[in-house]
Protein backbone atom coordinates (compact mmCIF):
# COMPACT_ATOMS: atom_id res chain seq x y z
CA UNK A 1 0.00 0.00 0.00
CA UNK A 2 2.29 3.08 -0.99
CA UNK A 3 0.69 6.42 -0.89
CA UNK A 4 1.02 9.70 -2.91
CA UNK A 5 0.27 13.24 -2.80
CA UNK A 6 -0.19 14.79 -6.34
CA UNK A 7 -0.55 18.36 -7.04
CA UNK A 8 -1.77 19.96 -10.34
CA UNK A 9 -2.49 23.57 -10.83
CA UNK A 10 -4.55 25.32 -13.48
CA UNK A 11 -4.85 29.24 -14.12
CA UNK A 12 -8.03 31.19 -15.23
CA UNK A 13 -7.45 35.03 -16.13
CA UNK A 14 -10.82 36.89 -14.69
CA UNK A 15 -12.06 40.65 -15.24
CA UNK A 16 -10.85 43.36 -17.43
CA UNK A 17 -8.16 43.92 -14.78
CA UNK A 18 -6.56 40.49 -15.66
CA UNK A 19 -6.83 38.95 -12.22
CA UNK A 20 -5.19 35.61 -12.40
CA UNK A 21 -6.97 33.15 -10.37
CA UNK A 22 -5.00 29.60 -9.61
CA UNK A 23 -6.57 26.52 -8.63
CA UNK A 24 -4.25 23.94 -6.88
CA UNK A 25 -5.86 20.01 -6.88
CA UNK A 26 -4.58 18.06 -4.06
CA UNK A 27 -5.20 14.13 -5.11
CA UNK A 28 -4.18 11.51 -2.63
CA UNK A 29 -3.48 7.98 -4.90
CA UNK A 30 -3.15 4.69 -3.18
CA UNK A 31 -1.35 1.68 -5.48
CA UNK A 32 -2.53 4.37 -8.53
CA UNK A 33 -5.83 4.79 -7.82
CA UNK A 34 -7.06 8.07 -6.98
CA UNK A 35 -8.91 7.96 -3.38
CA UNK A 36 -9.85 11.16 -2.35
CA UNK A 37 -8.98 14.69 -3.93
CA UNK A 38 -9.43 18.62 -2.31
CA UNK A 39 -9.08 22.27 -4.37
CA UNK A 40 -7.12 25.31 -3.26
CA UNK A 41 -7.93 28.35 -4.65
CA UNK A 42 -5.87 31.55 -4.83
CA UNK A 43 -6.23 34.66 -6.52
CA UNK A 44 -3.68 37.46 -7.67
CA UNK A 45 -4.85 41.39 -8.68
CA UNK A 46 -2.64 43.72 -10.48
CA UNK A 47 -1.12 44.81 -7.15
CA UNK A 48 -0.02 41.79 -5.62
CA UNK A 49 3.64 41.14 -5.30
CA UNK A 50 4.05 38.01 -7.04
CA UNK A 51 7.61 37.04 -6.45
CA UNK A 52 7.29 34.50 -4.37
CA UNK A 53 5.06 32.69 -6.36
CA UNK A 54 5.73 29.88 -9.24
CA UNK A 55 7.61 30.50 -12.13
CA UNK A 56 4.09 30.32 -13.78
CA UNK A 57 2.78 33.11 -12.00
CA UNK A 58 4.98 35.32 -11.97
CA UNK A 59 5.16 34.96 -15.71
CA UNK A 60 1.28 35.39 -16.52
CA UNK A 61 1.38 38.33 -14.12
CA UNK A 62 4.11 39.85 -16.35
CA UNK A 63 2.72 39.48 -19.71
CA UNK A 64 -0.86 40.41 -18.35
CA UNK A 65 -0.03 43.21 -15.85
CA UNK A 66 0.85 46.29 -18.04
CA UNK A 67 1.54 49.35 -17.42
CA UNK A 68 -2.10 50.72 -18.31
CA UNK A 69 -4.06 47.07 -16.76
CA UNK A 70 -2.14 48.38 -13.56
CA UNK A 71 -3.42 52.13 -13.35
CA UNK A 72 -6.76 51.03 -14.52
CA UNK A 73 -6.80 48.36 -11.49
CA UNK A 74 -5.25 51.96 -9.24
CA UNK A 75 -7.72 53.98 -10.43
CA UNK A 76 -10.74 51.51 -9.84
CA UNK A 77 -9.10 50.64 -6.09
CA UNK A 78 -9.46 54.64 -5.77
CA UNK A 79 -12.86 55.18 -6.91
CA UNK A 80 -14.15 52.20 -4.95
CA UNK A 81 -12.63 54.04 -1.46
CA UNK A 82 -14.71 56.89 -2.13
Amino acid sequence: MALEKVITYDYEVRSEYKHIQQRQRIAIVEDGKEISFSYRRTSFSPDSDVSGESAEIRGMADALWTDAVKEAWAAKQEADAL
